[in-house]
């Protein structure tokens, strides 16, 4: 009896700094590859509501979560070679934030989960077989962009009583285009409004494109959320001024550099619900098995500082719907 006791005691001694080493070991932190298009200031708002998701879960940057940001900086040459890099540091998840950063992480890897924040038509571009039954390693969120041509090109009749023609600024290599472009024709047509559709993928086709709509007599214009386009922001909210033109834009951002009105999915709040699928990847769950969302909260943004530049008054039924007004 005292000998096994004994040899308890050795076995005891000689595991306990086995045991020490192990519970000394630091738990490995999960790395989330962000993946973006754009600058960091220009999204500044969608990152900050993502890391809020994912605070609101527990997580906290640095400590038991570590995010790795890749930005093109808008230029899209660079996106695959960046997506390329998030596969090579091997990251649990990588989040995305619209089908241009979400096609290059498609193509660079079919094993690590990508998460959209947001896409146009997941199903149209091809990133899985239904919002339902995902298919293969991308999950995320839907904003209905063509749905949503509808009601946009019905807020710019309201604001615009006397409106005829509106020139649509777009990208038709897009795999969302032709959708988009359906959709659209079914409104305009109830509407009793004549669209024309314009090339405007780069700063000079953008230019052209203002150009045209001028000689066209259009009377408004209508920008939708398409990543090439995204791109020029700036210019086109510039060019609708100068040729005091009324628009109607697809992503919040143009009303923050002096566009006229945004009406759409709060893209905030699609990053901020990202972080829940972020969250569920990392304890176990496959995007296969995760349905692609669609949003439940959406925006109507006016800026009054750009009505007045191009002469507009928004009538009062129309401001008062609107959930937030630059003034």
């Amino acid at each position: 009896m005292k000998k096994k006791i004994i040899l308890l005691a050795l076995c005891s001694l000689l595991l306990a700094p086995c045991s020490a080493v192990q519970a000394q070991q630091p738990q490995k932190i999960p790395r989330i590859g962000v993946l973006s298009v754009a600058s960091p200031a220009t999204i500044t708002a969608r990152l900050d509501a993502f890391r809020q998701g994912l605070r609101e879960l527990g997580y906290v940057e640095g400590k038991n979560i570590v995010l790795e940001y890749r930005y093109a900086d808008g230029n899209l040459d660079r996106v695959p070679a960046l997506a390329a890099e998030m596969v090579r540091l091997n990251v649990e998840v990588i989040l995305t934030g619209g089908s241009a950063a979400t096609r290059p992480a498609k193509e660079a890897t079919a094993t690590i989960p990508i998460v959209m924040a947001q896409d146009t038509d997941p199903v149209g571009n091809g990133f899985v077989a239904s919002l339902a039954r995902p298919g293969g390693n991308i999950t995320g969120l839907s904003i209905v962009a063509p749905e949503l041509s509808g009601k946009q090109l019905e807020l710019l009749k309201e604001t615009v009583p006397k409106l005829l023609r509106v020139v649509v600024l777009s990208h038709p290599n897009e795999p969302s285009y032709i959708q988009l472009r359906k959709e659209m024709e079914l409104a305009a047509k109830a509407l009793k409004i004549q669209i024309q559709f314009l090339d405007a993928r780069s700063p000079k086709g953008v230019e052209t494109a203002f150009r045209e709509a001028t000689k066209r007599h259009a009377d408004a214009v209508l920008v939708p959320t398409t990543p090439i386009v995204a791109s020029q922001r700036a210019q086109i909210a510039d060019l609708a001024v100068k040729n005091r033109l009324p628009a109607m834009y697809g992503q919040p951002e143009y009303v923050d550099v002096g566009g006229l009105m945004f009406y759409g999915a709060s893209i905030t709040g699609l990053f901020r619900r990202a972080a829940t699928y972020v969250d569920k990847i990392l304890k176990g769950a496959k995007p296969t098995d995760l349905p692609v969302e669609q949003p439940k909260k959406f925006e109507f943004i006016i800026n009054l500082k750009a009505a007045k530049q191009i002469g507009l008054t928004i009538p009062p039924n129309v401001l008062a719907r609107a959930d937030k007004v630059i003034r």
